[in-house]
């Protein structure tokens, strides 16, 4: 550390403050790019983490939906009585006319085929009696010996799913499936027990994508409640695939909830998700690997840097130069100064300039004079003077080179430094925007819900609870016509007035509903409600019938709103209110309808 500071002291003055102004630059700003790609890193894995929590709720949608279908199809066949009364007959060997058996296929077989056939999630559906010696009526009725040919037919259990067997019955036709996931049903007759099954079957790969299309950088796997893993991976060279028992081993913990985490995995940053599925009586995993798109993040980072280094070492050198420009008329005087110390006492700072360096040299010009005179005067007393002079010399100099050295520093320059604009910034400015212009009176439903959207991720910013707005709007009322800022006084009454008291996640519901040439936008908040003299009160002071003063929460806005509707549109539109104390508000605007054309619009939104 001495060593360094010694070379320090010793550099010329330019080579200092050039030092300094590049220590100065160059921590800050490689400080800022750190916390800069830090952050990206971590919007990275949030996204990821937001997609992959998203996918999963999307994929579970349609896993809901899927078992329903299978449980109510699994319903319609246990209580088909013809069905049942003609398996009893294959129960009992009864033998069966033909004519009965062509009616039967015709008319129940073949009504159970088309109801398979117009569920398009649904495989196949097939029943297989306990009867070995009848007439197969596919695709819905066989023999047990037909299902005595699938890998879960000695040990299935009754009203439980059967995971990922191949269809051997038809493995040779297009529609066969690899894949293959059933719930199984055994068919129960009072006095004879069990008189066949109930196979309602569904394509795996359709039902879970992630677990069939898996990749290098993703992998997805389904867990019975018997822990076994079905997974599948293209000549089982993925990396995940190889370690799936160490991956469900580690996440056993997280199987009993949705959980979404970031970790390392074999030395690779990955995002993982866990849904809990019990209609299935198990759950999902999904493993998405980041460490491609954090490499390319590093590789960015790597060339930024080193952009930023050939910067600062091109800044260095112009720095340099820059000093050394300021100093110049110093490096002058301290050359003058050196040929006097040689004994030239002839020389002179040339062209001293008006400055603090120029003062500098003027006083050493006349120092000099006045050396040179008293020299001429006596040689004795020159000798005795001169040594004084000299001392006097070097200590006006050393004060004057601090003085400078100071006022040196005072002439840098700032650094001028520049900062990213944030989402909120981003939402003011357009609530702002749309807040000032007012070109026109009117604006469309869609415009007015987009203001209120920017007003509420603002307002989200302030508490420390969430509030949820759900659109249910046909996409024709997007774009018809209403007064500027006629519903945002309606949501800001509904957080101040309704859910700010409870201070918890809530929800505002916004719905629309058409009838013929009008139509009505209900405004709906799960705050604290009001009582039914409230409500009365209210609905008073929006008709006029009582006076509203200045000041909040006495009913003027929403009477502004409604004055601004009958201005607009005529006496028959407005504002109704209803509530429920303690459990909601609902605010009701009548309205026309001004145009006829679509709004391009999702029809429900969920923001």
């Amino acid at each position: 550390m001495k060593e360094r500071k010694l070379w320090f002291l010793k550099q010329k003055l330019n080579i200092k403050f050039t030092f300094i102004i590049g220590i100065i630059v160059v921590i800050p700003v490689s400080i800022i790019f750190l916390i800069l790609f830090q952050n990206m890193k971590n919007n990275i894995i949030s996204q990821e983490l937001s997609n992959l929590k998203y996918n999963m709720n999307q994929n579970y949608s349609v896993v809901q939906k899927t078992v329903d279908l299978c449980n109510m199809s699994t319903q319609v066949f246990l209580n088909y009585q013809n069905l049942n009364e003609f398996l009893i007959k294959l129960e009992d060997g009864v033998e069966v006319e033909t004519s009965e058996l062509v009616a039967f296929y015709k008319d129940d077989i073949g009504m159970l085929e088309r109801l398979v056939n117009s569920n398009p999630y649904l495989y196949q559906i097939r029943v297989y009696a306990n009867n070995n010696s009848f007439s197969e009526m596919m695709p819905i009725l066989y023999r047990n010996e037909r299902m005595q040919q699938l890998k879960w037919a000695k040990e299935y259990s009754s009203g439980e799913w059967q995971f990922d067997y191949k269809d051997e019955l038809f493995s040779g036709t297009v529609n066969s499936s690899d894949h293959t996931m059933a719930l199984v049903t055994s068919i129960e007759n009072y006095e004879r027990g069990n008189i066949g099954t109930i196979e309602v079957a569904v394509r795996m790969d359709t039902i879970f994508p992630e677990i069939f299309q898996t990749s290098d950088n993703e992998w997805g796997c389904f867990v019975d409640k018997n822990g076994k893993i079905y997974s599948q991976s293209e000549k089982g060279k993925n990396t995940w695939e190889k370690l799936k028992g160490d991956i469900v081993y580690q996440l056993e913990y997280a199987k009993q909830e949705e959980t979404y985490i970031s970790t390392k995995i074999a030395g690779e940053r990955v995002v993982i998700g866990i849904m809990p599925m019990k209609e299935l009586s198990g759950y999902t995993i999904r493993l998405v690997s980041m460490e491609e798109r954090l490499d390319n993040l590093t590789r960015e980072r790597n060339l930024y840097f080193s952009g930023l280094t050939i910067a600062f070492i091109v800044l260095g050198f112009f720095i340099n130069i820059i000093v050394k420009a300021l100093l110049y008329r110093f490096y002058k005087t301290l050359s003058t100064i050196r040929k006097i110390q040689d004994g030239d006492l002839e020389a002179r700072v040339e062209h001293p300039g008006t400055d603090e360096m120029g003062e500098l040299g003027i006083n050493i010009n006349l120092m000099l004079d006045t050396i040179q005179r008293l020299m001429e005067e006596n040689i004795n007393r020159e000798l005795l003077m001169k040594n004084s002079e000299i001392r006097a010399l070097q200590n006006q100099i050393n004060a004057h080179f601090i003085y400078n050295v100071l006022e040196s520093i005072k002439m840098m320059a700032e650094i001028d430094e520049k900062y990213e604009i944030s989402d909120a910034v981003t939402s003011l400015g357009k609530l702002l925007r749309y807040g000032m212009k007012w070109s026109t009176k009117n604006v469309t439903v869609g415009q007015e819900i987009d203001y209120i959207k920017n007003y509420l991720d603002l307002i989200n910013l302030r508490f420390d609870y969430q509030i949820n707005l759900a659109l249910t709007i046909p996409n024709i009322i997007y774009a018809q016509q209403i007064p500027k800022m006629s519903l945002q006084p309606i949501v800001e009454n509904a957080i101040y007035h309704g859910i700010e008291e409870l201070a918890e996640d809530s929800s505002i519901y916004i719905k629309a509903i058409i009838e013929d040439s009008d139509y009505v936008i209900e405004i709906t908040d799960s705050g604290r409600g009001m009582s039914e003299e409230e409500v009365e009160e209210l609905q008073k002071k929006i008709c006029g019938e009582i006076d509203v003063g200045g000041g909040s929460g006495n009913g003027i806005g929403l009477k502004n709103v409604q004055d601004r509707i009958q201005i607009a549109f005529g006496m028959k539109y407005g504002i109704s209110v209803v509530s429920k104390l303690n459990c909601y508000t609902k605010v009701i605007i009548k309205l026309p309808i001004t145009h006829s054309e679509v709004y391009k619009v999702e029809e429900t939104v969920d923001c």
